[in-house]
């Protein structure tokens, strides 16, 4: 057989292995988001993007690039999100096939990013190891920030949440999710060049960028890049947890008792008024009444009606323990009216004040607003409570037992940058983040998991525990160092009874991370720039600088 021959059997080979490949790597890094067992797997997810970078850096053409990267991307993001599938045909009615449809075209349009980023990491990619592993993690970073802020944004998903229980998890105080998934990707992508050295020597050929024989020293380079960032990571990780140990050994706050209620309503029922509308206020209001820790907690729609359909006095009666005693209560209830407009909302009751109100301020597309132009989809689906109005991204924390709990409801915990712009003001900084969620939408599976791991994340960022009230889970208490204290069942009737301790309720400014500062006054335009400028910075310096080049091989 002639080399030209062999040449083409070899491409033709490697073009069905991409498309063959790509899609177990893409469901093997959405394993990694919540694994069996629900825990992150970090390792998971850099070998699985590793492998897709062998592959992108093998295109043979921007084009090709785009392609793998879209394809990619789509098996992945259509993994991670599946559960969708749950909501729209379980729940909203809409027929199997176009519920699978809807999923699909969902992972596809946002999969578009990262095709425009592998074609751009294609064109601008350099020779040196470490230079093309910069550019690959600038190229993912501007991909990833795009699906979590344009067109109101879906970050779930973003491969920095599989580092939840990582090595590179102490990151998240400095760089956020989105930093950390770019320290992740040069890591993929200097793992990948450590094989691709590797087997090229043995095999006298150089399978990857401009297939050039590869010399001894340049197939050691690769390992040594990789070796010096994981000893760079490492060594961090050593003097960070030095420093989280001497904090925390400083704390001495008293904890507030907490009980987290999960009522394991019925999503088919949950608004149908002769049976989930009367569970929910049932048990509901019978927990308010029974309950004796200091704060009571209950989800997202734990009421699920409007006051004025309540039974008479309903709401006075089920809240006098906390108007006329020594405990405080947050609920989900849907509030306002026809002329003032809906929110989703949290009320919030305690001894001697006004009732605190907290209204959802990210709303879901689709669930809970409509987005222009697809009122005809919405309009195939049952869905109540469609037409929500925002809150504002920064409303007061709800003061009780000398700390400041700050409400989330639902995927608002998705978005660190928005949460992160109520730590402006240390005197006036949460001490503790609180989720209400009803994510029993979509099922009890993954979806349940990764909501959990993307709530670890926020208190690694902002270092404030987050406590959690779910319909169907997860409902838990996570400490400001990310760890779970406590965890309710899933998919059970309970309620989960613990303290929490709060953190900066002296209004410390150091009690405020480097990504809250930051963040909160920049959202992720730090994270923009310095993906830009890498994109710029290192062809120039690598091409323009032959010195320079060859140090960096």
């Amino acid at each position: 057989m002639s080399l030209l021959a062999r040449e083409f059997r070899l491409i033709r080979f490697e073009r069905i292995a991409a498309w063959l490949c790509l899609p177990l790597l893409a469901m093997l890094q959405a394993w990694s988001l919540a694994s069996q067992s629900g825990q992150a797997a970090w390792w998971a997810q850099v070998g699985a993007l590793a492998g897709f970078f062998l592959f992108l850096d093998g295109s043979r053409s921007a084009k090709q690039a785009a392609l793998r990267g879209w394809w990619f991307a789509t098996c992945w993001l259509a993994s991670v999100f599946s559960w969708l599938y749950i909501s729209m045909h379980t729940y909203a009615g809409l027929s199997a096939a176009l519920a699978a449809a809807a999923v699909l075209a969902l992972a596809a349009a946002l999969a578009l990013y990262y095709a425009i980023a592998a074609a751009l990491y294609w064109r601008l990619r350099v020779y040196g190891f470490m230079g093309s592993a910069l550019l690959f993690a600038a190229c993912w970073s501007l991909a990833e920030l795009a699906r979590g802020q344009w067109l109101t944004g879906f970050p779930w998903g973003a491969i920095g949440y599989a580092h939840v229980d990582g090595p590179l998890a102490w990151l998240a105080r400095w760089v956020g999710v989105y930093g950390i998934g770019a320290v992740a990707a040069m890591f993929a992508a200097l793992l990948a060049f450590v094989l691709v050295a590797v087997l090229g020597y043995i095999f006298g050929r150089f399978i990857s960028i401009s297939r050039l024989p590869v010399s001894g020293p340049r197939m050691l380079s690769a390992p040594a890049w990789l070796l010096l960032l994981a000893v760079a990571v490492h060594v961090g990780g050593v003097w960070q947890r030095a420093q989280f140990a001497s904090a925390d050994a400083q704390q001495h706050s008293q904890p507030v008792s907490v009980a987290l209620l999960q009522g394991n309503i019925p999503i088919a029922e949950k608004f149908d008024p002769s049976t989930g509308v009367i569970d929910s206020l049932n048990w509901y209001g019978e927990q308010f009444r029974q309950r004796t820790e200091s704060l009571v907690i209950a989800p997202e729609t734990a009421i699920p009606v409007l006051k004025p359909d309540l039974p008479i006095e309903y709401f006075a009666i089920v809240t006098e323990p906390y108007r006329n005693g020594e405990q405080a209560l947050l609920t989900g209830i849907p509030l306002g009216s026809p002329l003032t407009g809906y929110t989703n909302s949290v009320e919030g009751v305690k001894p001697g004040g006004e009732p605190y109100i907290y209204s959802k301020s990210h709303l879901v597309p689709f669930g809970e607003f409509v987005p222009p132009m697809f009122q005809w989809f919405n309009d195939m689906m049952d869905i109540p409570l469609d037409s929500f109005s925002r809150g504002a991204v920064v409303q007061p924390s709800f003061e009780w037992q000398g700390e400041r709990f700050a409400p989330n409801i639902c995927y608002e915990d998705l978005f660190g940058e928005e949460l992160a712009q109520r730590f402006t003001d240390a005197n006036q900084a949460p001490t503790v983040l609180v989720n209400f969620s009803n994510i029993g939408w979509f099922g009890e599976g993954k979806v349940i998991d990764q909501h959990l791991n993307i709530s670890r994340m926020r208190t690694l960022e902002l270092e404030r525990p987050m406590i959690r009230a779910t319909n169907t889970g997860a409902t838990a208490i996570i400490d400001h160092r990310g760890q779970v204290q406590a965890k309710a069942p899933r998919a059970t009737v309970q309620v989960l009874s613990g303290e929490v301790t709060g953190v900066g309720q002296g209004g410390e400014a150091s009690s405020i991370t480097p990504y809250a500062r930051w963040a909160g006054v920049w959202r992720l335009w730090p994270l923009w720039m310095v993906a830009l400028l890498t994109l710029v910075l290192v062809p120039v310096v690598l091409r323009r600088l032959p010195a320079l080049r060859r140090s960096y091989q």
